[in-house]
């Protein structure tokens, strides 16, 4: 087997990983990591979400989030990214960001 950059790559982080685990070096949090706030919708949202991309992007950008840039956020997974998201749906997820996640006033 011929050995490429990219199989190289892959077969050091096989191998380092236990030893960066052991070093204290920072952990990228994995989606098991990630608890959404509970509240009305969480559910919904966490299975619809997580189709496309990880949990985290939630809290990640609550801070700079109100109602309506979850709304712009939610219409355009929809219309640009294809999320399959009813419009009874898209209100549940919007609720639900709105009340756990706006961190805009």
């Amino acid at each position: 087997m011929r050995r490429t950059p990219q199989r190289l790559g892959v077969a050091a982080v096989v191998l380092l990983a236990p030893a960066l685990a052991l070093s204290g070096a920072p952990r990228v949090p994995s989606e098991a990591d990630v608890q959404l706030k509970d509240g009305p919708g969480r559910e919904l949202t966490s299975s619809r979400c997580t189709i496309c991309h990880s949990l985290e992007y939630i809290p990640a950008n609550a801070p700079a989030m109100d109602r309506g840039a979850w709304q712009k956020t939610v219409q355009k997974m929809r219309e640009r990214f294809g999320a399959p998201v009813s419009d009874e749906e898209a209100q549940a997820i919007l609720n639900y960001l709105d009340a756990a996640y706006s961190g805009k006033s």
